[in-house]
């Protein structure tokens, strides 16, 4: 049996660095489970792997789109599915990568994204949507599901028509399923090995004002500004993922780059805690602390794990 390795927890965690090691060693491929690298150009807002990383190990689902492409998780899903196939029909190791949780979950879970939906209610909320602008489309769906318009900004279009078409065809409010399943936590298939990376706040906090510190050093604020040189909207919604959305403002003059500096280190600290909340809610994960066990002995316990599990018969 081939283990399938997910690697899972707060951003500036170390889940990259750990992906690589265990990829060399188990002849793995990594899948990367973020919603912002899969954009070409977006590169050191997302923190990407180097080139040389790219080169050493193989990845996917990392430069696959323009910023101006829209990304599901429903297209997630069905790619990396795919790719987690193909790679073990080589005899290689999968190894997903990934701080976006709702990705994560829909390889894990009986996730289903398949309902076709209706050409015609689509046609319905757009012509409403020209006719009532967003505001007023946003106040349709927080009169049929105000869970989801409280979670929704206004200017989600894409997302508050799909609420209201689910509402429509189905009686059933996006926010009850939403809730529904993420409460559902199913058995694994044995060949799951489910890491999550955890450290004391302090250090995590640490990791990640380093983090920030280094993105902006490296060049974030140019890299935004040439995006938008470039003829991207920087309100596209890759380019409203933190980092990019902070150094946007610094190109409009909104703020200096001190509160550039400031706000980006808070708000990725708020993400990091968001993202904790979400994975330390399923009990299948198993916790390693960074701050208690060096590399080296994680790699090893991870890599027994997986020999474990490629000595079992399917």
């Amino acid at each position: 049996m081939i283990p399938f390795v997910v690697i899972v927890g707060p951003t500036a965690i170390g889940k990259s660095n750990l992906a690589l090691k265990l990829a060399k060693q188990l002849k793995g491929e990594i899948i990367s489970g973020d919603s912002v690298q899969v954009y070409k150009k977006l590169d050191i807002g997302s923190a990407k792997p180097s080139l040389r990383e790219r080169e050493e190990i193989r990845h996917h689902l990392i430069d696959f789109l323009d910023p101006s492409e829209p990304f599901t998780v429903a297209q997630f899903q069905q790619i990396a599915s795919r790719l987690i196939s193909g790679i073990k029909q080589q005899g290689k190791v999968p190894i997903l990568v990934g701080g976006t949780g709702l990705y994560v979950r829909s390889l894990l879970d009986p996730y289903s994204f398949q309902e076709n939906g209706s050409e015609e209610l689509r046609e319905k909320w757009l012509k409403y949507l020209g006719e009532h602008g967003k505001t007023g489309l946003h106040q349709a769906l927080a009169q049929a599901d105000p869970e989801s318009a409280q979670r929704l900004h206004p200017h989600d279009v894409v997302r508050i028509i799909r609420a209201l078409e689910v509402f429509e065809l189905t009686g059933a409010k996006m926010s009850s399923r939403r809730q529904n399943l993420e409460k559902a936590y199913a058995p694994l298939n044995a060949s799951v090995v489910y890491i999550g990376l955890t450290a004391p706040r302090e250090t995590l906090y640490a990791r990640i004002n380093q983090r920030c510190d280094n993105m902006l050093v490296t060049g974030l604020i140019e890299e935004t500004l040439n995006l938008e040189q470039d003829g991207y909207s920087l309100k596209l919604k890759p380019l409203q993922s933190i980092g990019y959305r902070h150094a946007g403002w610094y190109v409009k003059g909104l703020v200096s780059k001190g509160e550039l500096t400031r706000l980006l280190k808070r708000d990725t600290r708020h993400f990091a805690k968001r993202q904790l909340t979400w994975f330390q809610r399923d009990p299948r994960i198993t916790w390693y602390d960074i701050s208690k066990m060096n590399m080296e002995e994680l790699v090893t316990t991870i890599i027994t794990t997986c020999r474990a599990i490629e000595t079992r018969v399917e």
